[in-house]
């Protein structure tokens, strides 16, 4: 397993140079046989994510947001991870340059078989990358189900309600659409609710929310699991508009 992380400006080591950052995992894990081997693999792993091999010498203050990442993704590579944990990992950066670093992203996916937990905030961008989808709301999940399903039918009200949050560039369907609007203020993740943990803000929530807590359970087809006693039924077309314009948010 490894990870990469949201900051890249202070996830790397200012003192060490792009080639000794990710030759720390080689050192550490015994991956490579001889100075000359590390040094190709260094290379061959800067190749990897876009970057010329003789940067190798550089520190990270001579690099861009986006180089200073995919220096992070090529020292998560260096161990030959089968899972990688991505916090966030184009938060930080440019929009001119997140598109790329994504796409940089499914690249290795598929050519190293890599598995991604890929945690997010950005509803457009989860979809573009994730191949299953988990809604969390206060720590807790709410909603898991393939990427696709979940965009076209979302179960949980907190789902529904980032869904159409989501802008359309459009200005017809923007007008047109029916968007669901959460009253009231978070509660603490330190003290929630009783019950159901979306209950204050739910427009959905009955007596039984604040007494009961809703399992994950499942609902309908394909591996499709939703915490709630009074899931939504429809959204009149929302989900539907969306998910056509979300496929175009990321080339």
């Amino acid at each position: 397993m490894a990870m990469i992380f949201q900051d890249p400006y202070a996830s790397l080591d200012p003192r060490q140079t792009a080639g000794e950052i990710v030759g720390e995992a080689l050192d550490i894990h015994r991956l490579t046989k001889s100075r000359a081997n590390r040094r190709e693999r260094i290379g061959e792993l800067l190749e990897m994510v876009g970057l010329n091999e003789r940067y190798r010498s550089r520190f990270p203050v001579a690099f861009s947001g986006g180089q200073r990442q995919r220096i992070g993704i090529a020292r998560a590579l260096a161990g030959e991870p089968s899972l990688v944990v991505c916090d966030e990992p184009i938060s930080a950066l440019d929009v001119s340059i997140q598109a790329q670093i994504i796409n940089l992203l499914r690249h290795l996916q598929r050519e190293f078989h890599l598995t991604y937990l890929f945690i997010a905030h950005d509803l457009s961008v989860v979809k573009h990358i994730s191949d299953r989808i988990a809604v969390m709301y206060l720590g807790k999940v709410v909603e898991v189900g393939p990427a696709n399903l979940l965009y076209k039918q979302p179960k949980h009200p907190y789902t529904a309600s980032l869904l159409s949050a989501i802008p359309i560039p459009d200005p017809g369907l923007e007008r047109a659409r029916k968007r669901i609007i959460l009253k009231g203020d978070l509660p603490s993740p330190l003290s929630p609710p009783s019950g159901c943990r979306f209950r204050t803000r739910c427009f959905n929530a009955k007596a039984r929310c604040a007494e009961e807590v809703p399992p994950l359970a499942s609902i309908g087809m394909e591996r499709h699991q939703v915490a709630c006693f009074y899931p939504v039924e429809t959204l009149s077309g929302i989900a539907v508009k969306e998910h056509h314009l979300l496929d175009q948010t990321v080339p």
